[in-house]
């Protein structure tokens, strides 16, 4: 784990969380109610609408398995951590990635292992239409924007992430190069002979494409502006890789693409290189295209679910205002931004509102694997 240099919340502490607890006790949107855990007598009014529910602490399980919770990322081992403080269930780190969550659910599809989903929200939707998941809209579900949720109440997003560029201050400078606001500007030899990027494979590495894409007039039935860029600027040594954290740490990349809270994490919460030799920029198309793609994570609850009741509870944790702030540590944007005060660190509004679109992520998951496959033929990546 990296070091932190700072929090903008730490972790709710047992006692002050115990003041709280008591029976049929509502966890509410705003601030969460505490329990004892397995054999405790507590229960909890959960849910919204059609799927509100009373949960009992005494079905509790001592570790509740979720898919896809990857605590290395996004500040889930706070999350995680606050909720089994509150509530005395632990939440197992299952640390898959969404893809090999679905492979796993296939394989064991008649026997549920894990009582929900989290993760890439598009893999959330494969995980509904394959037949995986049921129904549960968690409290607070109707401030999710109607975009990024399924009406049927099956899959839900949590926080969002948009595809950026971070890179070095100290290299560009010396470089004499400005802070690029469009994708032609890394199309300068200085920036990309140590350019690092993911392939169409990894879900960020698709979200960039369809970022470039867009940027430079492409649709989703026309990906050869991505082709024509990714074939320019492996020409001028970009690399496609997935490991490079380390080597942009020691100046070997200049400039690598991921997403925003990426980027923001590196700057503030690693020591290794110094805060004021990151910047992360947000790009558009030079003909004024939007070109910062909005990939939103989220969450199911599984069909035949082994312990629904703390699925359920954990879900209203992590879309409560108490959990949404919890990802701002890590710099995610929480799907109920609209209702925190974010730091200042944060990339400003207007950036988002100059470069930052959507797709129908309906028709991306039809489409994922040949859209994919189009690319990295085209690309030969």
């Amino acid at each position: 784990m990296v070091s932190t240099r700072r929090k903008f919340i730490g972790t709710a502490s047992a006692a002050a969380l115990a003041s709280l607890a008591g029976c049929n006790t509502t966890a509410s949107t705003d601030q969460s109610a505490a329990g004892t855990g397995s054999g405790g007598s507590e229960t909890y009014d959960v849910g919204y609408g059609d799927s509100r529910t009373t949960v009992e602490a005494s079905a509790f399980p001592d570790t509740l398995y979720f898919y896809c919770v990857q605590s290395g990322w996004m500040n889930w081992p706070s999350l995680m951590q606050s909720f089994e403080d509150s509530y005395g269930v632990a939440v197992h780190d299952d640390d898959r990635s969404s893809g090999e969550a679905l492979q796993h659910m296939r394989s064991h599809a008649n026997n549920t292992t894990h009582s929900g989903y989290n993760g890439g929200y598009t893999y959330g939707i494969v995980a509904h239409n394959d037949g995986f998941t049921q129904a549960y809209k968690p409290t607070g579900w109707d401030k999710v924007p109607e975009s990024l949720k399924t009406s049927d109440g099956h899959v839900t997003a949590t926080r969002r992430v948009t595809t950026a560029v971070t890179y070095r201050k100290d290299l560009y400078e010396e470089r004499g190069l400005e802070k690029p606001t469009t994708w032609a500007d890394l199309l300068q030899p200085e920036i990309t002979q140590d350019l690092a990027l993911q392939t169409p494979q990894a879900a960020v590495g698709l979200a960039a494409a369809l970022s470039i894409n867009n940027a430079r007039g492409g649709t989703m039935d026309d990906f050869q502006p991505v082709i024509d860029y990714y074939n320019r600027i492996q020409e001028g040594g970009a690399e496609f890789t997935d490991n490079f954290l380390a080597q942009f740490s020691r100046g070997e990349y200049a400039t690598f693409i991921r997403y925003d809270y990426s980027g923001l994490d590196l700057k503030y919460n690693n020591s290794e290189v110094p805060e004021e030799d990151v910047g992360v920029a947000l790009l558009g198309g030079e003909n004024g295209n939007k070109g910062a793609l909005n990939m939103p994570y989220g969450y199911a609850l599984l069909k035949n679910a082994p312990n629904p009741g703390a699925a359920k509870l954990f879900m209203d944790y992590v879309l409560s205002l108490e959990g949404q702030r919890q990802f701002l540590d890590a710099y995610v944007r929480p799907i109920r931004s609209s209702e925190l005060e974010l730091p200042d660190e944060f990339i400003a509004p207007e950036e988002y509102e100059r470069t930052e679109f959507q797709v129908d992520y309906g028709q991306l998951v039809e489409r994922q694997e040949s859209i994919i496959q189009e690319i990295t033929r085209g690309a030969n990546i």
